[in-house]
């Protein structure tokens, strides 16, 4: 059986979705929304009926800087997880990583980066 989802709002945003039923949303003093099969959370818009994305509410550059720490933490993440082949000199893919992880070092001074493409691992 499917939970009942209800999102609260307060100034236009949904500030918490909670599993509850209509009618005791329905007695909250605040503003309700079902949102069951809505796929909203925390941080969505709420406007005219509508619920807005997160991410169309940044300004392009809080978008840009938003996709610059996501990359980054993907690239950081790729550098660690390949960390134990550097040892590993007798392994098959030793000089391919090798050359993935300096491109992994050198992704974020592409110039369109974030925007790029994301080196390919091995």
């Amino acid at each position: 059986m499917k939970e009942n989802l209800i999102a609260i709002i307060k100034n236009n945003i949904v500030e918490n979705v909670i599993v509850a039923s209509d009618e005791f949303a329905n007695s909250l003093n605040e503003e309700t929304v079902n949102v069951t099969d809505l796929g909203v959370g925390v941080g969505w818009g709420y406007q005219n009926g509508n619920f807005i994305h997160p991410d169309d509410l940044l300004s392009p550059e809080e978008l840009l800087d938003k996709k610059t720490k996501i990359e980054k933490i993907w690239r950081d993440y790729e550098l660690s997880s390949s960390d134990f082949i550097v040892p590993l000199i007798d392994h098959p893919k030793h000089a391919a990583y090798l050359v993935y992880r300096q491109e992994l070092r050198d992704y974020p001074q592409q110039a369109d980066f974030p925007n790029g493409t994301r080196p390919i691992k091995p």
